[in-house]
């Protein structure tokens, strides 16, 4: 796929489930990767490209939650990712500035049921720069989603992380280069348009 010239007027970075409690689950170099995506955000910001940031949560209760999904099902009880429950902020090394958009979504995909589409569209967003954890979670779904809704779709492999190596690396270098074209985030800006 030829690469996209990314015009940072018409595209939007985002950050997805950069929460504390899932950069946890990464198993290798947590600090690289908040590092990388750290600069992928200040990068974006100076750029003049949008930011958004999709978070996992949850109500009080967990009423989005049916016991029939096998991967939020077993959630429910947990206290994990409830509104105002530990490890739901997003992680400080790459955290929004005011103003920023934070979407919450309630699934694995950062548009089914949330609004996501609606602001984008609303802003002229064509691109999608993509960072996210996990690769095979919210990254993997996203893209599907973003793919056949018509986005230009970039993935910055470095700033994705999954729990399985393997996995993620099978995800970059043999899924994603059927929707998207997959950049290390060094190498992001030298194709904005100027």
């Amino acid at each position: 796929m030829i690469p996209p010239t990314i015009d940072p007027r018409t595209s939007a970075l985002l950050v997805m489930d950069f929460q504390t409690a899932a950069v946890e689950m990464v198993p290798a170099d947590k600090e690289g990767l908040l590092a990388r995506t750290a600069m992928l955000v200040e990068g974006a910001r100076s750029a003049g490209m949008s930011v958004l940031y999709v978070v996992v949560g949850f109500r009080a209760g967990y009423p989005e939650l049916s016991p029939r999904n096998q991967v939020f099902g077993p959630i429910r009880g947990t206290g994990r990712f409830a509104e105002g429950s530990a490890g739901m902020e997003v992680h400080a090394a790459v955290a929004p500035k005011p103003g920023e958009v934070v979407v919450t979504k309630h699934r694995a995909s950062a548009f089914f049921g949330t609004d996501l589409d609606m602001i984008l569209r609303a802003n002229g967003i064509e691109t999608l720069v993509l960072a996210g954890i996990l690769t095979s979670g919210v990254v993997l779904s996203t893209v599907r989603h973003a793919a056949d809704a018509d986005y230009r779709l970039v993935v910055v492999e470095d700033c994705c992380a999954d729990r399985d190596a393997e996995v993620h690396r099978v995800l970059m270098e043999k899924v994603f280069t059927r929707w998207t074209t997959v950049l290390k985030a060094a190498d992001l800006f030298a194709r904005a348009a100027p």
